[in-house]
């Protein structure tokens, strides 16, 4: 009937197949603006969105187990209320809370009250929402606990330095520790986290930065991240020959070294403010030789002065032999 009556209304009117074409079209053009319009107008509504909770707890999971309704008198757009609409029948928002905004309520219980809430409005009704009020006083989440051990940051890198360039202390990392969340089973397998592997090329002078950890799959770590920093000095070689001493040797007891003396080239730091040789003792420790299973033993310096960066002997090891006095 409706197609009888259009045609008819083609001929009072004399219409052609084009004219009704633009016709329609301009209706559609006309319907499309003022949706445009009225969805762009601001509107006060009651909203509830759920809500589920992610945050940083030292012996919790990192994602509550329940979700939490939040509901608000807000004054937004029609597009934003339409997409708080849609986004809550699909899933709830995920809002990462401040440890600090997590009040602890006993157990594995936390709340969040209405005046924490104002610090996330963006996050949860979109960033043209204005609030005139909260209707829910408090939300309460549930964060499971979890087992958890700190174990230290083992760095994954590799340093090449300029000609008479050296590192003061070597690679230094903060924190130098993470906890690790999991399962027992798991846990008891970790004694270390790694970093990502990087390399750091050409040094001749102070770096930092920042690297990534290596995870392990079914666990969680405290930190993702870790700041690193290399303090890197110039330095120049100081050669000096030095006879080669025992320590710690029982009274009735001699300790024979050999070769009796050795070349021990220093590193140290530029300028220098003293000569780096002065008052160095270099030696083996008895308690080495009891130690080692053919005795051969690494030599020791004694207190290095201020400004050595390192230090190499050569030989490197020596042989000893023990004799009654």
């Amino acid at each position: 009937m409706a197609v009888r009556w259009l045609h008819s209304g083609e001929r009072r009117l004399k219409l052609n197949g084009r004219d009704v074409t633009v016709f329609v079209l301009s209706l559609l053009l006309a319907f499309s603006i003022w949706l445009i319009h009225n969805l762009s107008l601001n509107y006060n509504e009651v909203v509830t969105v759920p809500l589920v909770a992610r945050s940083n707890l030292e012996g919790h999971a990192q994602l509550s187990s329940n979700t939490a309704l939040v509901s608000a008198r807000c004054r937004t757009t029609g597009y934003d209320l339409i997409r708080m609409k849609r986004a809550s029948d699909r899933h709830p928002i995920e809002v990462v809370f401040a440890p600090a905004d997590l009040h602890p309520a006993g157990g594995e219980s936390f709340y969040v009250t209405s005046s924490d809430l104002n610090r996330y409005l963006q996050v949860i009704f979109g960033d043209n929402a204005s609030l005139e009020a909260f209707l829910s006083d408090t939300l309460t989440f549930r964060f499971p606990f979890e087992n958890s051990r700190k174990v230290p940051v083992q760095p994954l890198c590799t340093m090449d330095f300029q000609p008479q360039y050296t590192t003061r202390g070597g690679l230094k990392l903060e924190p130098d520790s993470v906890v690790v969340y999991g399962e027992p089973s798991r846990l008891a397998q970790i004694d270390r986290i790694y970093t990502k592997s990087f390399s750091l090329t050409s040094l001749h002078g102070p770096v930092h930065g920042t690297v990534a950890l290596d995870g392990h799959k079914g666990l969680r770590l405290s930190e993702t991240a870790v700041s690193y920093s290399v303090d890197v000095s110039r330095y120049v070689e100081v050669r000096a020959t030095l006879p080669v001493q025992s320590r710690n040797v029982p009274s009735d007891r001699r300790l024979i070294v050999y070769p009796t003396s050795a070349e021990v080239l220093l590193r140290c730091a530029f300028p220098m403010g003293v000569d780096p040789t002065s008052g160095l003792d270099l030696y083996v420790d008895y308690h080495d030789f009891i130690g080692s299973l053919n005795g051969r033993c690494l030599p020791r310096l004694g207190t290095l002065p201020e400004g050595v960066l390192g230090y190499s002997v050569r030989p490197p090891v020596f042989e000893c032999v023990e004799s009654l006095r």
